[in-house]
């Protein structure tokens, strides 16, 4: 079962948060048919997405993560709830890249090293909360890392993780948001980088026996006494209903409503987080223009 584990340090000004995500990153990759390195692209960005929204306060709050690079994979999308929960799509799903000479995924040649990753947080005020920075290595973690140090003035460690397994399923995934609190001296700052480093990926570190996404903070952050405060289940959750679809076709204006009857007779709409397929004939369309 997936979770996400937020925890902090008793002893410093240490705050984390780890996911595990196999099972959500499984489900994205069959509803969108993609192949291993858009897996992975995707995969780490719903994780992150997910530990984004699990930041928020409010519960009708939510995260939009979106990284638009110059590679061939294009545009990506994750929304979280405040929960965790969450989905998201890509554009190109179906691009094959040879792995790199280290035997890994080219994530970063699937994303694209110049673009840009916007963060939009909803938290049920008046406008959202917008920040952009320019994509660091179209590796993610370090673009999300990059994120957190520009748009929130936060000094974050992030590492994210998916492993593919020879018959292109998820056969791990996970990651982890390390941050620093005001007053974090330079041995705070060097104790986190070396118990980060010894750590190591996060997909080598998932695979070791018994390791969860507590483990997985308490190996990283093995020089300070943890405290857990919550721990909770995380799922793919896509909040699509016929009713959403229907304001969407109202939303169109009776002229184009009108154009659509006359055109198609019919209409055909397919949820882009999910691939529900929602079918509407004359009739329905008639009512609605009514």
């Amino acid at each position: 079962m997936d979770e996400i584990v937020r925890m902090i340090a008793k002893d410093a000004p240490v705050k984390a948060m780890a996911i595990t995500g196999r099972d959500l990153v499984e489900r994205a990759r069959r509803i969108h048919k993609t192949l291993p390195v858009v897996t992975a692209a995707l995969g780490r960005s719903l994780m992150a997405c997910s530990m984004m929204g699990d930041q928020l306060k409010g519960e009708g709050a939510s995260v939009t993560l979106r990284i638009k690079g110059d590679g061939p994979m294009g545009a990506l999308t994750a929304v979280a709830d405040a929960g965790g929960n969450v989905r998201g799509f890509v554009q190109e799903p179906a691009v094959f890249l040879p792995p790199k000479p280290n035997g890994k995924l080219d994530v970063s040649g699937a994303v694209g090293k110049s673009g840009s990753l916007t963060v939009i947080k909803d938290l049920e005020m008046k406008e959202p909360y917008v920040g952009t920075v320019p994509l660091v290595s179209g590796e993610i973690a370090e673009d999300v890392t990059a994120y957190f140090a520009v748009s929130e003035q936060i000094p974050t460690a992030c590492a994210l993780g998916v492993l593919v397994d020879t018959d292109q399923s998820v056969l791990r995934a996970g990651g982890y948001l390390i941050q620093l609190l005001p007053g974090a001296s330079e041995e705070v700052i060097e104790s986190v980088e070396e118990g980060v480093s010894m750590l190591g990926p996060v997909t080598a570190a998932l695979m070791r026996e018994g390791m969860d996404a507590e483990n997985l903070l308490r190996q990283a952050l093995s020089a300070f006494e943890l405290e857990t405060l919550e721990r909770h289940p995380v799922e793919y959750r896509c909040y699509c209903s016929r009713e959403r679809v229907v304001r969407a076709l109202v939303s169109m204006g009776p002229e184009e409503l009108r154009a659509l009857i006359a055109e198609q007779g019919r209409a055909e709409l397919t949820c882009q987080f999910c691939d529900a397929v929602y079918e509407f004939g004359r009739e329905e369309l008639e009512k609605l223009l009514g």
